[in-house]
């Protein structure tokens, strides 16, 4: 049990707290958040990817009355169902209708309360880093009263904002090899990002789920990081990491994604059984994370560019696929049920890797009867006409800034 007096100093405490830290750079989020009534809004994200940030600018930008709480901190430890009576004595001291909850996922029945708090007209935000455990309970007792958005680490632009650099190409590589954890951005240590990652191995994963064999969890973990960008099977990761089943490194991987540490993206096919049993490929949240993280002797740039890209394209879009028949095309990307893009990535475009690298594209167009398709590389820019097509060649400066083709 939680005594009134304690969670009315901590409100008190974390809202000093965030006074003193500042705002922080102004998340781009902010202007694509609605401004709910009669619904939960869930922002949902990595571990450390600026989710309290936002919520401190949701407070100051939209509502200055609002109650901040987040449920992460140690003197909430044990807060359970009852302990909601109690902070609604809080809430009703403080004589706000607007709630912001930091990582209240951790409360057992939390979704109860905020039902609760819905139907009696107040306005609520949810943070939370383990989209599974969100899903699972605004599926039963949310059903239709809740708008979920991501929250990413820093998008290029904001990479570039928050180190006071005007554009230019020479910034992609500082972008690749740093990544957009704000913290890390800012201060450049790389303990910050091994921190990062246990965190989310040991908090968001083996806590949450009870795994006992944690340095198996790790060592996939950290397989998949040295990996990004190729394809994996459960069977292989079964023989890699020497488990003791399938099953195990298929919940790992569930555990992996809902933590948003990586993303396994699978090859289109029209047929669903076969897009589930073919390999998918292997991306991670973050490319700094990936550097620093990686058991890899040297950083393979291209495929650091591919998730680099990736990410940018997973913003704005839900499915992404990757095609493969006698070429391969990277990305697929879907709007709704239609594929509106296919993207291609090349760190270098040669005469060794031209054919290949265009074959693959053209095929993925002439499949998905698309006129056009892009082809981003780290500096060059060309465009090529085959085949009553246009094959447009992109830096990933432009491409991730969205400049026009």
């Amino acid at each position: 049990m939680i005594t009134q007096d304690v969670i009315l100093q901590v409100v008190t405490a974390q809202q000093a707290n965030m006074k003193s830290k500042g705002l922080g750079q102004k998340r781009d989020a902010i202007s694509y958040l609605p401004d709910l009534t009669s619904y939960a809004l869930i922002v949902s994200g990595v571990r450390r990817c600026g989710k309290s940030t936002l919520l401190f600018q949701l407070l100051d930008d939209r509502y200055p009355d609002g109650l901040y709480l987040n449920f992460e901190d140690p003197r909430l430890f044990g807060f359970d169902l009852k302990d909601f009576v109690r902070l609604d004595k809080v809430i009703e001291q403080n004589g706000t209708n607007v709630l912001l909850f930091d990582e209240i996922q951790i409360i057992p029945d939390w979704e109860r309360y905020v039902r609760q708090k819905l139907d009696e007209s107040f306005k609520v935000i949810i943070t939370g880093s383990n989209a599974n455990l969100l899903s699972k309970e605004l599926g039963t007792k949310l059903t239709g009263r809740h708008i979920t958005k991501e929250l990413f680490p820093f998008s290029y632009r904001e990479f570039l904002v928050c180190k006071q650099w005007d554009e230019g190409e020479s910034h992609i590589r500082d972008y690749i090899t740093t990544g957009g954890f704000p913290e890390y951005i800012k201060q450049g240590y790389e303990d910050i990002l091994h921190f990062i990652l246990e965190d989310i191995l040991i908090r968001d994963i083996a806590v949450r789920y009870g795994l006992k064999d944690i340095h198996k969890l790790q060592q996939l973990a950290l397989y998949l990081l040295s990996n990004v960008g190729k394809p994996i099977s459960a069977n292989r990761l079964k023989s890699i990491i020497e488990v003791g089943s399938t099953n195990t490194i298929t919940e790992y991987l569930s555990y992996l994604e809902d933590s948003y540490l990586i993303q396994l993206i699978q090859k289109f096919d029209y047929s669903p059984r076969k897009q589930l049993i073919n390999p998918r490929k292997i991306y991670a949240i973050d490319t700094g994370l990936t550097v620093v993280n990686s058991t890899s002797y040297s950083a393979d740039k291209g495929r650091l560019l591919e998730n680099m890209v990736y990410n940018h394209l997973r913003r704005k879009y839900k499915r992404i696929n990757y095609f493969l028949d006698k070429g391969e095309c990277d990305f697929v990307i879907f709007d709704r049920d239609k594929v509106v893009q296919v993207v291609q990535v090349c760190y270098l475009l040669n005469q060794d890797n031209m054919e290949r690298e265009i074959n693959g594209l053209m095929e993925a167009m002439n499949f998905f009867k698309l006129t056009t398709g892009i082809i981003v590389t780290f500096g060059q820019t060309e465009e090529f006409e085959q085949d009553n097509k246009i094959i447009h060649v992109m830096s990933a400066h432009d491409f991730l800034l969205d400049k026009p083709i």
